[in-house]
């Protein structure tokens, strides 16, 4: 495994340095003049430079631009290389089907398939393909896994394949959730390898990898290509983010949660604008906010839109890596370092932030998010409103219903039904909360004090359990609080995202009635850290995210639009009503919990044998072979095409001519609109596909990411997607221009319009790609034949992913949009000027659109080329990354 190792030291700053009683090499941060200065992630990043400067990837100037900063506007660009990669199954399968396949070409080509192997180390955590299909009942946990083994028994043969890999370390199914595990026992916080000592650093291909910069790690989530490069030990090209350094003041109000905090952060950093920037929390107040605290608001900077949400180094760092049960030798090493490297936290240091907020901590009120967005908070006294809103926008928006908006049915009560509002899943689930033992405490004494009183949740509320690590299920048992959220329903089924990323199985029958058959709207309530349009599950129309205990709270009161503040969840045995704040829980019993049931110990025994499995692992056969061998009959896994027609030299590149738009969408558009997770609708282009071939479980799409053939026709296929080409119509439809506009699925239109040799573009609003990192989302676009995507703002793991595909991410200037153009979709699109536009990163092209009819008049206007790095305009003249990595084997440059 790679650590460094260049031999150049412009700086001098190569030294030793003694760690627990080892001495280590060093690359001494303050023989740089003027990086005190520097805010602590750029200090990582300049850690980086110095380890691996080599003239060339990273040079001087690239070292002295870093320390200077951006004192003339212009982004400087590095190359970063990250210490490790981090995985989990959906994206992590796609990884290595891409690999498997490299080495197929490079095999082909006469080459050694071994050549093709990671150069850094890699966790893959296999915690993405477990779902919620059994809940309520004592066994479902067991249940849940023995489906989840009979689905995926396939895959997981190839992930134990993937095993042989040099470097990759699979944590198989039943541990936990990637990030709590990172959080929890994987991240170092700094490195001890090969004699050398170095900030840990992680790319992870989930967006919320950046969970461990709660620890003072600096990572951040890229897709699946980024990380194949990363794993080659190639460094990865960025331009250097503008730091934001946020001020915390005061403290938190007796009762306010964590998850509370992090929503209103979510809201106010979302208002500001931190798209590409690197966000660090700073000021005295944040030694008051606990480690557990710090990772709820890491999780979820991806809502905010940053790309990193650094926490500094302090006691409380050290604190939760001894509760964690990490070694003495190891903590000692960690504060030595930091204190030694200036990383360590001095409250009254302020560094050179490009720009500075302040968050007062004592205004943050009990507060959900929704009904469709992370960043669109809601103080819990507005929460009625809100979603009686929300349900009237979905009703007014959807079909006519047929039944007044209710529906009584088996297993509900006289006198209940399931009404509008509707809490049709009630979920304690994701890492970004389920690591904080306070709220998931809370949870647990809110259920023990609603039990005490008598009260249930409603019949038709879908409850589930899934935490983050073994570690929640410990202490909640220990402590005596599991058999209480057994008795509302919470039992545990499974240690796996599953709501969280849609994994949410069968509403209950009664539920799934109301909506078939009478149109009833209704609603999710979740820990989980998003709640995009049909993410959570294809029937619930409105989704917010909240703390455990609201969850609790919301399963017994059964409806959104219950005023949780001014109305009783229920009566008790002697008919007197019961109030959420009778029974929730202080502050000091929920520390009291915590003090008495955590312990070094817990963690210890949780991650002991972690990488053995259990017996259901064990079983599952291990591959052998250098190279993969694809089955023609395998639903799961087919070799990927990206390396189909690659030659040995990148083709020249050409201007886009005669190109039609394939969709033209609103704003926030995300990568779930783009390629969905959940459930493979019978009747969607995959889902005919499928069936065609004999298959019944259709399972999910997150699941069948090895097989491009059904991620393809999965492509914008998501039925909440507004495609404005046929705003009457639902998503995955689009008309077909080669066939009189005929409306079609989107997958059919990509096939008649490659069979006419016709490009095809995307044109979309702001916030083009926000959400998951998954580069299905650019590959699936890719495949079906778009040459670029055309959108007022991006997000920035999308916009990177779409480069590296080989699709040119295009931008309006600022003030333009397709409605102020004048632009309906309908037009003829030439994108002139690409090849000198590849020599000037950020420069522009011009777009000539002929309407499709002579009522109006040709258009011509300038966008910018959104290919942000030299770097990635050598992805997009090649192609794409894979293209490019192979043309690199082939001349000797890798391997």
């Amino acid at each position: 495994m790679s650590t460094v190792r260049t031999a150049l030291n412009s700086y001098q700053s190569l030294a030793l340095l003694d760690l627990a009683g080892e001495r280590f090499r060093v690359h001494r941060l303050d023989a740089v003049p003027g990086a005190e200065q520097l805010p602590l992630s750029h200090k990582v990043l300049l850690e980086n430079l110095l380890r691996h400067e080599d003239g060339h990837s990273v040079t001087t100037e690239q070292i002295a631009a870093l320390v200077r900063g951006r004192a003339d506007g212009a982004p400087d660009v590095i190359s970063f290389s990250p210490s490790r990669v981090f995985l989990h199954d959906t994206n992590g399968v796609p990884v290595l089907t891409d690999l498997a396949a490299l080495r197929d070409a490079i095999a082909e080509a006469g080459g050694d398939p071994r050549r093709v192997s990671p150069l850094i180390p890699s966790h893959l955590t296999v915690d993405h393909s477990i779902a919620t299909e059994v809940s309520g009942s004592p066994d479902a946990v067991r249940r849940n896994i023995e489906i989840e083994y009979a689905r995926n028994a396939e895959r997981y043969r190839f992930l134990k394949w993937g095993e042989r890999l040099d470097g990759v370390h699979v944590v198989p199914p039943g541990s936990g959730i990637m990030h709590q595990i990172n959080l929890e026992f994987l991240a170092q916080v700094v490195e001890r390898r090969d004699g050398w000592a170095f900030p840990d650093t992680c790319a992870g291909t989930d967006s919320h990898t950046t969970m461990v910069n709660a620890l003072g790690v600096l990572a951040w989530g890229v897709g699946g290509i980024e990380a194949e490069v990363a794993l080659l030990g190639q460094p990865l090209s960025m331009v250097v983010p503008p730091v934001v350094g946020v001020e915390f003041v005061g403290e938190l109000r007796p009762s306010v949660t964590a998850t509370d905090l992090v929503l209103t952060i979510a809201e106010t950093l979302r208002a500001h604008g931190v798209v590409g920037k690197f966000i660090e929390f700073t000021g005295a107040a944040v030694t008051g906010i606990a480690l557990a605290q710090r990772a709820t608001i890491a999780n979820m900077c991806p809502e905010f839109g940053a790309t990193a949400a650094m926490f500094p180094i302090d006691g409380a760092t050290l604190d939760y890596l001894r509760l964690t049960g990490r070694r003495p030798d190891h903590i000692a090493a960690v504060e030595t370092y930091a204190k030694e490297q200036g990383l360590w936290h001095e409250p009254a240091y302020s560094p050179r932030y490009d720009e500075r907020l302040r968050i007062d901590l004592t205004q943050v009120t009990a507060s959900l998010a929704g009904p469709r967005r992370p960043q669109d908070r809601v103080p819990l006294g507005d929460m009625r409103s809100n979603a009686a809103a929300a349900v009237e926008r979905v009703r007014t928006a959807g079909p006519a219903l047929r039944s007044g908006g209710s529906v009584a049915g088996p297993g509900v009560g006289h006198g209940q039904q399931v009404q509008d509002g509707a809490v049709a899943i009630a979920a304690i689930t994701s890492c970004t909360n389920t690591s904080n033992p306070h709220v998931m405490v809370a949870a647990g004494l809110l259920a023990r004090n609603a039990r005490a009183r008598g009260l249930k949740t409603k019949p038709w509320v879908k409850t589930s359990l899934a935490p983050g690590s073994k570690t929640v299920t410990d202490y909640l048992r220990r402590s005596g609080l599991s058999d209480s959220l057994d008795e509302l329903g919470f039992n545990l089924v499974g240690y796996g995202c599953m709501t969280c990323i849609g994994n949410s199985g069968p509403l209950l029958p009664v539920v799934a009635e109301a909506v078939a058959e009478h149109g009833v709207v209704v609603a999710s309530v979740l820990s989980g850290n998003r709640n995009f349009d049909g993410r959570i599950h294809n029937d619930v129309s409105i989704n917010y995210l909240a703390s455990p205990p609201l969850v609790v709270a919301y399963a017994l009161a059964g409806s959104v639009t219950h005023d949780l503040l001014s109305e009783p969840l229920g009566t008790d045995a002697d008919g007197r009503p019961v109030m959420l704040a009778d029974l929730w829980p202080s502050d000091a019993e929920i520390d009291a919990v915590i003090n008495a049931h955590l312990t070094p110990e817990l963690f210890s025994d949780a991650y002991t044998g972690i990488f053995d499995g259990d017996r259901n692992w064990a079983d599952v056969p291990a591959a052998t072979g250098d190279r993969f061998g694809w089955s023609a009959e395998s639903t799961y896994l087919r070799r990927p095409p990206f390396l189909d027609a690659a030659a040995e030299e990148a083709p020249r590149p050409d201007d886009i001519v005669g190109a039609r738009a394939l969709a033209l969408l609103g704003d926030s558009v995300t990568t779930d609109h783009i390629s969905p997770a959940g459930r493979i609708p019978v009747g969607s282009s995959a889902g005919r596909y499928l069936t065609g071939l004999g298959e019944t479980d259709l399972n999910t799409y997150a699941s069948r990411r090895g097989n491009f053939e059904v991620m393809v026709r999965g492509g914008f296929a998501n039925p909440r997607l507004r495609n404005l080409l046929v705003a009457e119509e639902g998503g995955g439809l689009t008309p077909d221009f080669t066939r009189d506009g005929a409306v079609v699925p989107i997958y059919a239109a990509a096939r008649s319009y490659a069979a006419a040799g016709v490009p095809l573009i995307v044109v979309a609003g702001e916030e083009y790609g926000t959400g998951s990192s998954r580069d299905w989302a650019a590959k699936a676009t890719a495949l079906l034949g778009v040459k670029a995507v055309l959108a007022r703002s991006f997000e920035r793991i999308h916009r990177a992913n779409l480069a590296q595909l080989g699709v040119l991410p295009l931008q309006f200037l600022d003030g333009q949009s397709a409605r102020s153009l004048a632009l309906d979709g309908t037009e003829t699109f030439d994108i002139i000027g690409i090849e000198r536009a590849l020599r000037t990163p950020s420069s522009s092209v011009t777009i000539r659109a002929r309407p499709e009819s002579g009522d109006r008049p040709g258009l011509e206007f300038d966008v910018r080329v959104r290919l942000d790095t030299p770097q990635e305009a050598v992805y997009y003249e090649n192609g794409g990354v894979l293209p490019f990595v192979y043309r690199r084997f082939l001349r000797g440059d890798i391997g």
